[in-house]
């Protein structure tokens, strides 16, 4: 490779510009290793052009300039520079490693998207990409530094692109890199991403709004000219050495709280925003206590982030106080070195180590929350579901709790008490029953509320439904609740499946076990499953006929016998604990009780029905799907029913008819009127009953009412 990139004696200025930024900071011998990445990388990149015409290689100089101003170390500003090599480029990683090293080579392969594999679409890919891209993350914080450079530079050069390229990494960027840059505290990277975001999106919006920001600012800059002068007055008469600057509002931040909060333009321009910078803690405290003593503060508008950081390493004094000409006045009060992390986040101070110093308390947290995620990975099997529950950890409003023993943690808004049990530890989640907020007794499906004290009630019996995941809003916790739920599918799958290819070889005198191993072992191999366990759940899901099968493992093993289905083949029994594959009927709802069959559905798996269904002898001409089934002795569970109820049509009817049916300990899943006339009605009542006795207890409570000529279960 060196001799493949020939040394350049004269630099563009754009370099020689990186050069001196980095001279500020690095030691020159480092500073030389940029200059060689500089010629590798103009060299392999040396017939490509951007969109707008220049050399490519500018691109990858401006995203090592970008983090020039954060500080950023060598390895980082040199694997900018070669951060596109290996996806556009004859460059291999071998030949990276060789010239600067293991660890630049791996930062360079953790920004490469994965484009030379073949996707669905275009969301799969970018999916997948961003995936690999959070791998390397746990690996190296500093891939995600150079991701999030490369896209400002990218969206700062947005315009040479075609309109709807335009649009589509502009959502992308506010949907995803502005919140990460958000979550890992760089609010600098963030504001710029969702300003340059916005105006991209909606050009015509961010212009009306960028206009009347400065028609606004014009007839107020006298006010908070004199408020910034109050302030510092009134902090140098209490000896507080600080800084005080007002803070603006961007056209993105005014066009979110217009939508979200539905306020007009004028609603939300009313507030004036300054920032307090001091040198210490105590200061800050100090600085409040003066500001408090200047203006009136506004009751419940006060928050401290420096004793409860934000997940994202933020930290700073929040209060709002009347202003003098009658406006709200929002403070900030932090150090410098809370500013400088509010405002760089994991890039603050940068020392990049492997050893025990794990940098500022933004870069702490980021691990733990990247660590999260990788676990968060594993347990997904789809990219494009992993990115949505990315997406739902990336929302920039958290409420803040506490443990009984102090700890605190931080979970999205609207975070139920179920997320706060996962947030715990996995296993606490997967055993929760209940919770105690503020010591009082509350369901899982509480939301919580910022400074509350949880504790979490749990029963080693209790495990994981699928109306958990309607529950809850934090991405870890979702994502445990669907993994057990699909290892619960897949249990319950390959439990089925064996009973019915065991009832399809019966019939023809043998068994599974009887089915010699190299036999069974050349099946699976012949029909790519890697177990039995994959054919035994295929069964199940109907995606194999379990007769089909058997048919031809007694082929492998030599038999003669023409496999039959027989009228008169053992039943199988289920005990309604097998719904991750059976699913009943809404045609004709089948109960505990009623004589039943299965039919089995390709990828919905055995839908079962009662006999006197009048789907039934449909069903009987394909004899391959038909299953014969029977409840076993041992129910669980609820079953949904259809009521038809006949009623005189009067006031206060369907009230009577509801509690009637509630007081027999049913619920009401849902009530829909079927006619009605002026004299009478016919009501369907969807409820849910134990089985056959349940449903002819409610249905004998509801005939007594006087107002009902006629309860039938639906359909009759």
């Amino acid at each position: 490779m060196s001799q493949q990139a020939p040394a350049l004696s004269d630099p563009p200025a754009y370099v020689r510009a990186l050069e001196e930024k980095l001279l500020g900071y690095l030691p020159p011998g480092q500073v030389v290793l940029v200059r060689r990445a500089y010629e590798v990388g103009a060299h392999a990149h040396r017939e490509q052009k951007r969109k707008s015409g220049e050399p490519y290689i500018t691109h990858p100089v401006a995203v090592a300039s970008i983090l020039a101003d954060l500080g950023l170390d060598h390895e980082t500003i040199i694997a900018a520079i070669l951060h596109d090599t290996l996806e556009d480029t004859e460059l291999t990683r071998a030949e990276l490693a060789a010239e600067f090293g293991e660890s630049v080579a791996e930062l360079v392969d953790g920004v490469t998207k994965l484009d030379k594999l073949q996707f669905k679409s275009r969301q799969e890919a970018a999916a997948e990409s961003f995936r690999k891209m959070l791998l390397a993350m746990a690996r190296d914080l500093r891939v995600i530094l150079i991701k999030l450079s490369d896209r400002l530079h990218n969206m700062r050069t947005l315009g040479a692109m075609e309109a709807s390229a335009r649009r589509r990494i502009a959502r992308e960027t506010l949907e995803i890199y502005a919140p990460i840059a958000q979550r890992l505290g760089m609010n600098r990277f963030k504001g710029e991403l969702q300003e340059l975001g916005f105006r991209a999106m909606y050009p015509d919006r961010h212009r009306v709004i960028e206009a009347r920001i400065k028609n606004t600012l014009g007839n107020r800059r006298e006010a908070m000219a004199k408020i910034e002068a109050a302030l510092t007055a009134r902090l140098g008469a209490e000896g507080i050495v600080a800084r005080v600057v007002s803070r603006i509002k961007s056209p993105f931040s005014i066009y979110n709280k217009m939508k979200n909060e539905h306020k007009s333009f004028t609603q939300v321009m009313d507030v004036y925003g300054f920032r307090v910078v001091t040198d210490s803690v105590m200061r800050c405290y100090y600085a409040l206590g003066a500001v408090h003593g200047l203006y009136k503060p506004l009751d419940t508008r006060f928050r401290d982030f420096i004793a409860i950081p934000k997940a994202n390493g933020y930290q700073s004094l929040h209060t709002v106080v009347f202003g003098p000409f009658g406006a709200p006045i929002e403070i900030q009060i932090r150090t410098e070195e809370m500013d400088s992390v509010a405002e760089r986040g994991v890039a603050a101070h940068w020392a990049y180590k492997t050893g025990g110093d794990q940098g500022n308390a933004a870069q702490s947290r980021a691990r733990e929350w990247v660590e999260g995620l990788v676990d968060s990975q594993a347990r997904t099997a789809s990219s494009l579901e992993f990115i949505e529950n990315v997406k739902v950890d990336l929302f920039p409003d958290e409420v803040y709790l506490f443990t009984p023993k102090g700890r605190i943690l931080a979970l999205p808004r609207n975070a139920t008490a179920l997320d706060f049990a996962y947030a715990v530890h996995s296993e606490v989640g997967q055993h929760a029953v209940a919770a105690r907020v503020e010591k009082k007794l509350a369901p899982l499906r509480t939301r919580l509320v910022s400074g509350q004290t949880v504790e979490i009630i749990t029963a080693p019996s209790a495990q994981p439904h699928p109306q958990w995941l309607e529950w809850v809003v934090s991405a870890k916790a979702r994502t445990a609740i669907r993994h057990h739920l699909k290892r619960l599918q897949h249990e319950d799958a390959v439990e089925l499946g064996h009973r019915m290819l065991d009832r399809a070889l019966d019939q023809v005198g043998i068994s599974l076990e009887g089915v010699p191993g190299e036999m069974l072992d050349r099946y699976l191999a012949e029909n790519k499953f890697r177990r039995l366990e994959e054919l035994l759940a295929d069964i199940a899901l109907g995606n194999r006929v379990a007769e089909h099968v058997a048919g031809q493992l007694l082929r492998l093993k030599g038999g003669k016998t023409r496999l039959r289905v027989s009228r008169t083949a053992e039943s199988i029994r289920i005990t309604g604990a097998e719904r991750g594959v059976l699913t009943f009927a809404n045609c004709c709802h089948p109960l505990p009780g009623d004589e039943i069959m299965g039919f089995m559905s390709a990828g919905k798996g055995v839908v079962v029905h009662r006999l006197e269904c009048p789907n039934v002898p449909e069903f009987r001409k394909s004899p391959e799907r038909c299953i014969a089934m029977e409840w076993d002795r041992d129910v669980s569970g609820d079953y949904k029913c259809e009521l038809r109820v006949d009623i005189q049509n009067k006031p206060g009817v369907l009230a009577s008819v509801a509690a009637a049916i509630a007081e027999s300990n049913s619920n009401i899943e849902n009530v829909e009127y079927q006619d009605r006339g002026v004299m009478s009605a016919i009501i369907v009542f969807t409820i849910e009953v134990r089985n056959r006795k349940h449903l002819a207890d409610v249905m004998r409570r509801v005939r007594r009412l006087g107002v009902v000529h006629g309860v039938y279960r639906h359909p009759v």
